[in-house]
Protein backbone atom coordinates (compact mmCIF):
# COMPACT_ATOMS: atom_id res chain seq x y z
CA UNK A 1 0.00 0.00 0.00
CA UNK A 2 1.54 3.65 -0.73
CA UNK A 3 3.17 5.44 2.05
CA UNK A 4 0.90 7.82 4.16
CA UNK A 5 1.92 11.21 3.54
CA UNK A 6 0.44 14.44 4.48
CA UNK A 7 -1.06 14.78 0.92
CA UNK A 8 -2.43 10.57 1.07
CA UNK A 9 -4.83 11.71 4.49
CA UNK A 10 -5.89 15.16 3.16
CA UNK A 11 -7.04 12.99 -0.55
CA UNK A 12 -8.33 10.24 2.06
CA UNK A 13 -10.30 12.92 3.91
CA UNK A 14 -11.92 14.68 0.78
CA UNK A 15 -13.29 11.55 -0.19
CA UNK A 16 -15.02 10.69 3.07
CA UNK A 17 -12.20 9.92 5.66
CA UNK A 18 -11.57 6.33 7.09
CA UNK A 19 -14.36 4.01 6.00
CA UNK A 20 -16.12 1.96 8.86
CA UNK A 21 -15.29 -1.82 8.46
CA UNK A 22 -19.41 -2.23 6.85
CA UNK A 23 -18.35 0.55 4.68
CA UNK A 24 -15.70 -1.44 3.32
CA UNK A 25 -17.24 -4.41 3.34
CA UNK A 26 -20.51 -2.68 0.81
CA UNK A 27 -17.75 -1.18 -1.06
CA UNK A 28 -15.71 -4.59 -1.59
CA UNK A 29 -19.58 -6.66 -2.31
CA UNK A 30 -19.64 -3.79 -5.01
CA UNK A 31 -16.41 -4.62 -6.64
CA UNK A 32 -17.07 -8.26 -6.98
CA UNK A 33 -20.06 -7.34 -8.63
CA UNK A 34 -18.49 -4.72 -10.95
CA UNK A 35 -15.86 -7.41 -11.75
CA UNK A 36 -19.09 -10.86 -11.86
CA UNK A 37 -21.01 -8.59 -14.43
CA UNK A 38 -18.11 -7.44 -16.39
CA UNK A 39 -17.20 -11.20 -16.46
CA UNK A 40 -20.81 -12.03 -18.45
CA UNK A 41 -19.54 -9.73 -21.44
CA UNK A 42 -18.05 -11.87 -24.30
CA UNK A 43 -15.61 -8.79 -24.58
CA UNK A 44 -15.55 -5.35 -23.95
CA UNK A 45 -14.04 -1.70 -25.13
CA UNK A 46 -13.85 1.06 -22.28
CA UNK A 47 -13.52 4.55 -23.11
CA UNK A 48 -10.37 5.49 -20.93
CA UNK A 49 -9.25 8.83 -20.14
CA UNK A 50 -6.71 7.52 -17.34
CA UNK A 51 -8.48 9.77 -14.69
CA UNK A 52 -9.26 7.56 -11.27
CA UNK A 53 -12.94 5.89 -12.60
CA UNK A 54 -11.94 4.98 -16.08
CA UNK A 55 -8.48 3.44 -14.93
CA UNK A 56 -10.45 1.45 -12.15
CA UNK A 57 -12.87 0.44 -14.70
CA UNK A 58 -10.22 -0.49 -17.22
CA UNK A 59 -8.25 -2.11 -14.72
CA UNK A 60 -11.54 -3.68 -13.42
CA UNK A 61 -12.17 -5.17 -16.99
CA UNK A 62 -8.62 -6.53 -17.39
CA UNK A 63 -9.04 -8.51 -14.40
CA UNK A 64 -12.37 -9.70 -15.77
CA UNK A 65 -12.21 -10.46 -19.16
CA UNK A 66 -8.04 -10.01 -19.88
CA UNK A 67 -7.18 -10.02 -23.30
CA UNK A 68 -10.72 -9.79 -24.44
CA UNK A 69 -10.53 -6.26 -22.61
CA UNK A 70 -9.15 -3.27 -24.43
CA UNK A 71 -9.03 0.61 -23.28
CA UNK A 72 -9.73 3.23 -25.60
CA UNK A 73 -8.11 6.43 -25.48
CA UNK A 74 -9.01 9.16 -27.97
CA UNK A 75 -6.46 11.26 -29.71
CA UNK A 76 -7.77 15.00 -29.89
CA UNK A 77 -6.94 18.54 -29.29
CA UNK A 78 -9.23 18.68 -25.93
CA UNK A 79 -6.58 16.16 -24.92
CA UNK A 80 -3.94 17.14 -23.26
CA UNK A 81 -0.47 15.40 -24.09
CA UNK A 82 0.22 15.33 -19.56
CA UNK A 83 -3.06 12.77 -19.33
CA UNK A 84 -2.26 11.02 -22.57
CA UNK A 85 1.23 9.90 -20.80
CA UNK A 86 -0.07 9.37 -18.16
CA UNK A 87 -3.18 6.96 -19.27
CA UNK A 88 -0.37 5.01 -21.44
CA UNK A 89 2.21 4.25 -18.41
CA UNK A 90 -0.98 3.29 -15.92
CA UNK A 91 -2.09 0.92 -18.54
CA UNK A 92 1.35 -0.39 -19.13
CA UNK A 93 2.13 -1.06 -15.71
CA UNK A 94 -1.20 -2.73 -14.80
CA UNK A 95 -1.00 -5.42 -18.16
CA UNK A 96 -4.08 -3.55 -19.43
CA UNK A 97 -4.21 -3.60 -23.40
CA UNK A 98 -4.60 -0.23 -24.35
CA UNK A 99 -5.55 1.50 -28.34
CA UNK A 100 -6.32 4.90 -29.36
CA UNK A 101 -8.02 6.51 -31.74
CA UNK A 102 -8.49 9.60 -33.56
CA UNK A 103 -12.13 11.77 -33.02
CA UNK A 104 -12.30 14.58 -34.71
CA UNK A 105 -15.23 16.83 -33.01
CA UNK A 106 -13.57 20.06 -33.95
CA UNK A 107 -15.31 19.33 -37.79
CA UNK A 108 -18.52 19.75 -35.86
CA UNK A 109 -19.94 23.71 -35.71
CA UNK A 110 -21.79 22.79 -32.79
CA UNK A 111 -19.12 21.60 -30.73
CA UNK A 112 -16.91 24.48 -31.82
CA UNK A 113 -19.94 27.17 -30.47
CA UNK A 114 -19.22 25.66 -26.66
CA UNK A 115 -22.33 25.87 -26.14
CA UNK A 116 -24.11 23.96 -22.98
CA UNK A 117 -24.19 20.80 -25.43
CA UNK A 118 -20.61 21.16 -26.64
CA UNK A 119 -19.92 17.86 -23.90
CA UNK A 120 -22.81 15.66 -25.98
CA UNK A 121 -20.98 16.77 -29.23
CA UNK A 122 -17.66 15.32 -27.92
CA UNK A 123 -19.23 12.16 -26.15
CA UNK A 124 -21.11 11.56 -29.46
CA UNK A 125 -18.33 11.74 -31.94
CA UNK A 126 -16.10 9.27 -28.99
CA UNK A 127 -18.97 6.66 -29.06
CA UNK A 128 -19.27 6.97 -33.02
CA UNK A 129 -15.64 5.77 -33.60
CA UNK A 130 -15.85 3.49 -30.61
CA UNK A 131 -18.90 1.32 -31.81
CA UNK A 132 -17.58 1.38 -35.42
CA UNK A 133 -13.73 -0.52 -33.89
CA UNK A 134 -16.07 -2.40 -32.13
CA UNK A 135 -17.78 -3.11 -35.28
CA UNK A 136 -14.54 -3.79 -37.33
CA UNK A 137 -12.79 -6.02 -34.41
CA UNK A 138 -15.95 -7.95 -33.36
CA UNK A 139 -16.00 -6.58 -29.75
CA UNK A 140 -19.39 -7.05 -28.13
CA UNK A 141 -19.74 -3.77 -25.89
CA UNK A 142 -18.42 -0.69 -25.08
CA UNK A 143 -18.24 0.92 -21.26
CA UNK A 144 -17.78 3.99 -19.42
CA UNK A 145 -16.38 5.50 -16.30
CA UNK A 146 -19.70 7.16 -14.91
CA UNK A 147 -19.64 6.65 -10.86
CA UNK A 148 -23.46 7.27 -8.77
CA UNK A 149 -22.22 10.79 -7.78
CA UNK A 150 -21.66 11.86 -11.68
CA UNK A 151 -25.76 11.68 -11.83
CA UNK A 152 -26.08 14.65 -9.91
CA UNK A 153 -24.15 16.84 -12.19
CA UNK A 154 -24.83 18.78 -15.51
CA UNK A 155 -23.17 16.11 -17.90
CA UNK A 156 -24.87 16.54 -21.19
CA UNK A 157 -22.03 13.81 -21.91
CA UNK A 158 -24.27 11.22 -20.28
CA UNK A 159 -27.13 11.46 -22.69
CA UNK A 160 -25.21 10.49 -25.54
CA UNK A 161 -23.99 7.43 -23.42
CA UNK A 162 -27.22 6.59 -22.92
CA UNK A 163 -28.53 7.04 -26.82
CA UNK A 164 -25.46 5.24 -27.96
CA UNK A 165 -26.49 1.80 -25.33
CA UNK A 166 -23.28 2.82 -23.51
CA UNK A 167 -22.49 0.47 -20.87
CA UNK A 168 -21.98 1.95 -16.85
CA UNK A 169 -20.96 -0.76 -14.91
CA UNK A 170 -19.55 1.60 -12.14
CA UNK A 171 -22.95 3.32 -11.89
CA UNK A 172 -24.69 -0.37 -12.09
CA UNK A 173 -22.29 -1.97 -8.95
CA UNK A 174 -23.24 1.25 -7.29
CA UNK A 175 -20.03 2.87 -6.88
CA UNK A 176 -19.25 5.90 -5.61
CA UNK A 177 -16.12 8.48 -5.83
CA UNK A 178 -14.95 7.48 -2.52
CA UNK A 179 -15.55 3.83 -2.96
CA UNK A 180 -13.53 4.04 -6.49
CA UNK A 181 -10.34 5.53 -5.31
CA UNK A 182 -9.83 3.87 -2.21
CA UNK A 183 -10.49 0.62 -3.79
CA UNK A 184 -8.10 1.61 -6.45
CA UNK A 185 -6.01 2.57 -3.39
CA UNK A 186 -6.44 -0.93 -2.25
CA UNK A 187 -5.57 -2.49 -5.57
CA UNK A 188 -2.17 -0.47 -6.06
CA UNK A 189 -3.25 1.70 -8.95
CA UNK A 190 -1.55 4.97 -8.75
CA UNK A 191 -4.59 6.65 -10.09
CA UNK A 192 -6.69 6.12 -6.41
CA UNK A 193 -5.32 10.19 -5.57
CA UNK A 194 -5.20 11.54 -8.97
CA UNK A 195 -6.78 15.22 -9.65
CA UNK A 196 -9.65 15.53 -11.16
CA UNK A 197 -9.35 16.16 -14.78
CA UNK A 198 -11.88 17.06 -17.65
CA UNK A 199 -11.21 17.98 -21.38
CA UNK A 200 -9.78 21.38 -22.51
CA UNK A 201 -12.93 22.66 -23.94
CA UNK A 202 -14.14 22.71 -20.19
CA UNK A 203 -12.00 25.64 -19.33
CA UNK A 204 -13.56 27.82 -22.01
CA UNK A 205 -16.14 29.52 -20.58
CA UNK A 206 -19.60 29.45 -22.77
CA UNK A 207 -19.91 30.88 -25.64
CA UNK A 208 -16.36 31.55 -26.66
CA UNK A 209 -15.60 29.31 -29.84
CA UNK A 210 -13.36 26.51 -28.72
CA UNK A 211 -9.61 25.93 -30.94
CA UNK A 212 -7.18 23.55 -31.17
CA UNK A 213 -5.15 26.88 -30.53
CA UNK A 214 -6.96 28.03 -27.82
CA UNK A 215 -6.51 24.67 -26.26
CA UNK A 216 -3.24 24.71 -26.59
CA UNK A 217 -2.54 27.58 -25.00
CA UNK A 218 -4.47 26.44 -21.98
CA UNK A 219 -2.63 23.34 -21.88
CA UNK A 220 0.55 25.28 -22.38
CA UNK A 221 -0.50 27.37 -19.31
CA UNK A 222 -1.80 24.51 -17.09
CA UNK A 223 1.84 23.32 -17.74
CA UNK A 224 3.31 25.77 -16.54
CA UNK A 225 1.06 25.53 -13.03
CA UNK A 226 2.07 22.41 -13.00
CA UNK A 227 5.83 22.78 -13.19
CA UNK A 228 5.85 25.53 -10.24
CA UNK A 229 4.30 22.58 -8.43
CA UNK A 230 0.68 22.98 -7.86
CA UNK A 231 -1.63 19.84 -7.97
CA UNK A 232 -5.09 20.78 -8.83
CA UNK A 233 -6.08 23.33 -10.56
CA UNK A 234 -7.73 25.03 -13.68
CA UNK A 235 -6.92 27.47 -15.97
CA UNK A 236 -10.51 28.87 -17.11
CA UNK A 237 -10.53 31.54 -20.07
CA UNK A 238 -12.97 34.47 -20.23
CA UNK A 239 -11.61 36.12 -23.16
CA UNK A 240 -8.73 37.85 -22.70
CA UNK A 241 -9.13 36.99 -18.83
CA UNK A 242 -7.41 34.20 -17.47
CA UNK A 243 -8.71 32.81 -14.28
CA UNK A 244 -6.41 29.99 -12.47
CA UNK A 245 -8.26 28.37 -9.94
CA UNK A 246 -6.15 26.41 -7.68
CA UNK A 247 -7.35 23.96 -4.54
CA UNK A 248 -7.69 25.86 -1.28
CA UNK A 249 -5.03 23.67 0.57
CA UNK A 250 -2.45 24.94 -2.14
CA UNK A 251 -3.77 28.46 -2.39
CA UNK A 252 -1.97 30.07 0.59
CA UNK A 253 1.02 29.61 -1.66
CA UNK A 254 -0.26 30.89 -5.08
CA UNK A 255 -1.36 34.03 -3.02
CA UNK A 256 2.20 34.78 -1.58
CA UNK A 257 3.22 38.04 -3.16
CA UNK A 258 6.11 36.54 -5.32
CA UNK A 259 4.48 33.31 -6.53
CA UNK A 260 1.14 35.25 -7.70
CA UNK A 261 3.61 37.13 -9.40
CA UNK A 262 5.44 34.55 -11.03
CA UNK A 263 1.83 32.94 -11.85
CA UNK A 264 0.40 36.46 -13.22
CA UNK A 265 3.93 36.68 -15.79
CA UNK A 266 3.93 33.37 -17.12
CA UNK A 267 0.22 33.02 -17.84
CA UNK A 268 0.17 35.84 -19.98
CA UNK A 269 3.13 34.82 -22.03
CA UNK A 270 0.43 32.63 -23.18
CA UNK A 271 -1.64 35.73 -24.77
CA UNK A 272 -3.98 36.33 -22.18
CA UNK A 273 -4.12 40.22 -21.43
CA UNK A 274 -5.28 39.99 -17.48
CA UNK A 275 -4.26 37.12 -14.83
CA UNK A 276 -6.34 36.50 -11.44
CA UNK A 277 -6.26 33.61 -8.85
CA UNK A 278 -10.11 32.97 -8.02
CA UNK A 279 -10.27 33.42 -4.37
CA UNK A 280 -12.53 30.26 -4.22
CA UNK A 281 -10.12 27.95 -5.45
CA UNK A 282 -10.47 24.91 -7.81
CA UNK A 283 -13.90 23.53 -7.80
CA UNK A 284 -15.03 21.45 -10.84
CA UNK A 285 -17.35 22.92 -13.02
CA UNK A 286 -17.51 26.27 -11.76
CA UNK A 287 -18.17 27.81 -15.36
CA UNK A 288 -21.97 25.98 -14.79
CA UNK A 289 -22.86 28.84 -12.80
CA UNK A 290 -23.66 30.87 -15.67
CA UNK A 291 -25.98 28.38 -16.45
CA UNK A 292 -27.57 27.86 -13.51
CA UNK A 293 -28.08 32.10 -13.51
CA UNK A 294 -29.77 31.75 -16.95
CA UNK A 295 -31.95 29.52 -16.21
CA UNK A 296 -33.12 30.71 -13.41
Amino acid sequence: MPEQTAQTTQVLASVGGAPSEADLQISHEKQIKLIAGLRQLDSLLVAYSGGADSAYLAWAACQALGEKAVAITALSSSFPEHDRREAREFARAHGIRHAWIDTNEFANPLYIANDASRCYHCKDELFDKMEALARARGFAAIAYGINADDTHEFRPGHRAAFEHKILAPLLDAGLHKAEIRRLSREAGLATWDRPAAACLSSRVAYGTEVTPELLSRVERGEDFLRGLGFRQFRLRVHGELARVEIATDELPRALAPVMAAQIADGIRQFGFAYVTLDLEGYRSGSLNVLLKKQSA
